[in-house]
């Protein structure tokens, strides 16, 4: 595509050198840049591209998109373009959409944001469309999906140019609808400027990210961004956040939950340690919906799946059976197994996620409530002793283990977690080899307990010293179970 036509709808304020020159792709990573290729400077947290901008014109970049002041005009040969911008990320998001013409305007396209449930609820979404025989894409925290084709991802929402890619392939696979998890970094980083969403969905908001947003009226601020890019907004009455957010959103509201009188509510619920039952009002008449993840949070990520999938004209047969066989990896994921107790694995990570997963199994189990987590390091160092505190005060027993220490010294994440248990009569054991934590935590399980193993939930590595070896918690467990002795449990 023709360099001038890329730009048309881009924020510049002044070029230098000739625009009348063919583009082969947008790049802003120096490493893949080609010949022919625009590269485009974007300030990192570890690294700012504007130092890399001389190493992708050897690479061959025939176009430099940069911030006023950090390059010289001098530096870029003639035979170089330059566009100077107020805003590196912006023009690129917009940059993206023009080269990939649009994409996100040949299908549906679903936003989902909130702390919590993004994940559940699109794969709620995807699989009751793909009952109603819709063709459906999916972006998010696990992978990407174009049909039943597995793309890897390593972030919730990609960057601009990665997204517009995405869909594009998305668009010309045929999918009617595209469902994506929209975080907080990717709305304020400008990651999905420009996508045309027909439909945002807001799950619920506490305390996360803040590290990165500093304020939480920041993070609610960046999760709002989302309402100002979509044509309809179905938001999560039961939220506390949940009125402040609709002073703040211009679109169409629609609400759902259980209790504030919301337009799609949820009533007669059953939970019990191995599925969710509620009755919905649907066409007038009382629709009962069975769903295989325990816990209230279920109930709230189906009401949100139920609204979007109806707004998109799916049948009840459709909502029904997909919310009865729907299943997420490592999302309140039941382990199978023969024992007379219940193992779970599930992603919370977080103090609002850990609460939450461990009042849910609490208020259904009939036996004890085992916890086995720990923190990831090189991140917000503040909710590891708050994370102890909640496991401490809601496990009968927690184990408390490394989880992703990356760079980080894992003993000592482990004892900043400590430091909030012991504030609570919680009883609980340091296991560092998470490995040794998951099997002593399955030897101490009793009939009717449940051991709650939190933290990674789909991760298949664990990063140790930016090294992943491959871990899987289900895995970990299950061999566990099947060399579980009777003697009691070793004492590591």
């Amino acid at each position: 595509m023709r360099l001038m036509e890329i730009i048309s709808d881009c924020e510049v304020i002044r070029t230098k050198g000739n625009l009348d020159i063919d583009i082969n792709e947008i790049a802003y990573d120096s490493r893949q840049v080609k010949p022919g290729d625009m590269f485009i400077c974007i300030v990192g947290y570890q690294s700012d591209g504007h130092d890399y901008a001389g190493v992708s014109i050897e690479n061959g970049a025939k176009c430099i998109v940069a911030l006023e002041g950090k390059i010289k005009d001098e530096d870029i040969p003639e035979d170089v373009a330059l566009i100077i911008t107020s805003d590196t990320r912006r023009f690129m998001a917009t940059a993206a959409c023009t080269f990939y013409n649009h994409p996100s305007r040949d299908f549906k396209l679903v936003g989902i944001t909130g702390t919590k449930g993004k994940t559940t609820t699109s794969y709620m979404i995807k699989t009751i469309l793909e009952k109603d025989n819709r063709k459906v894409g999916l972006i998010g925290t696990i992978c990407n999906l174009i049909g039943d084709k597995r793309v890897e991802t390593n972030r919730t929402t990609p960057e601009s140019v990665d997204l517009q890619k995405l869909f594009r392939k998305m668009a010309d696979a045929g999918c009617d609808i595209v469902v994506m998890e929209v975080s907080s970094h990717a709305l304020a980083l400008d990651r999905v400027y420009g996508c045309a969403f027909d439909m945002g969905v807001f799950t619920n908001l506490s305390e996360d990210h803040l590290d990165f947003h500093k304020t939480f009226d920041n993070y609610l601020e960046a999760k709002a961004k989302l309402f100002t890019m979509t044509k309809e907004a179905f938001i999560n009455v039961d939220d506390m956040y949940a009125k402040k957010l609709m002073d703040m959103v211009k679109c169409p509201i629609t609400t759902y939950g259980i209790d504030n009188n919301p337009f799609v509510g949820a009533r007669d619920i059953i939970i019990t340690n191995t599925y969710s039952d509620f009755k919905i009002s649907m066409n007038r008449t009382l629709q009962r919906i069975k769903v295989p993840i325990p816990g209230r949070f279920t109930v709230y990520n189906a009401l949100a799946a139920i609204c979007v999938t109806a707004k998109l004209g799916a049948s009840i047969e459709a909502m029904c059976t997909g919310l009865e066989s729907v299943k997420i990896p490592g999302r309140s994921e039941v382990v199978p197994n023969t024992r007379d107790f219940v193992i779970m694995v599930d992603y919370a990570h977080t103090p609002a996620s850990l609460e939450g997963i461990l009042k849910a199994v609490k208020s259904y189990t009939r036996g004890r409530v085992i916890c086995v987590f720990g923190c990831g390091g090189d991140r917000d160092p503040f909710k590891r002793p708050m994370m102890g505190e909640i496991s401490g005060k809601l496990a009968d027993i927690t184990v408390i283990t490394s989880d992703n220490p990356r760079s980080e010294d894992p003993a000592a994440i482990i004892g900043q977690i400590e430091e909030g248990i012991k504030k609570t009569k919680g009883e609980y054991k340091l296991i560092q080899n998470r490995k040794k934590a998951i099997e002593y935590a399955i030897r101490r399980a009793r009939k009717n307990d449940i051991v709650v193993i939190a933290g990674k939930g789909h991760e298949t590595y664990q990063e140790i010293n930016g090294v992943k070896k491959h871990f899987d918690d289900k895995e970990v467990a299950l061999r566990a179970l099947k060399y579980l002795p009777e003697a009691k449990p070793k004492d590591y």
